[in-house]
């Protein structure tokens, strides 16, 4: 999945449009209920995610919990979180090597966990 893709594959999936909150390229899906991201999509070189590669890709960070990170972190194309709590949030390649599946099934999960209201309160 590309960058295009996962803007259009979220639009007709959670009719959620990108916002641009620092002025550049990276954005965000965010209920509108709550204001709760689910999302954050991003352009980093592969040294800063740890990976001994040239270049860039484009990612997105999405919310998992820490019961299933070990599970989701054996896939290709899926890291520890980059700039997000790496307990809670797992970084996605959009660069092909993770598949369109996973990723679809990574963002209903993020989307399920961010729309949870628990004791009263919105998480």
């Amino acid at each position: 999945m590309t960058k295009d893709e996962l803007i259009q594959y979220v639009g007709e999936r959670y009719s959620t449009e990108p916002e641009y909150p620092w002025a550049d390229e990276n954005f965000i899906f965010r209920h509108q209920s709550n204001r709760k991201w689910f999302a954050v999509a991003m352009h980093i070189s592969y040294r800063r995610l740890g990976i001994s590669r040239e270049g860039s890709a484009d990612i997105v960070d999405v919310k998992c919990g820490p019961l299933l990170m070990d599970v989701y972190r054996r896939q290709p194309g899926i890291l520890p979180g980059y700039h997000m709590n790496k307990d809670n949030w797992l970084t996605i390649l959009l660069d092909g090597s993770a598949e369109d599946e996973l990723i679809k099934e990574l963002l209903e999960l993020s989307f399920d966990m961010t729309n949870q209201i628990r004791k009263g309160r919105k998480e």
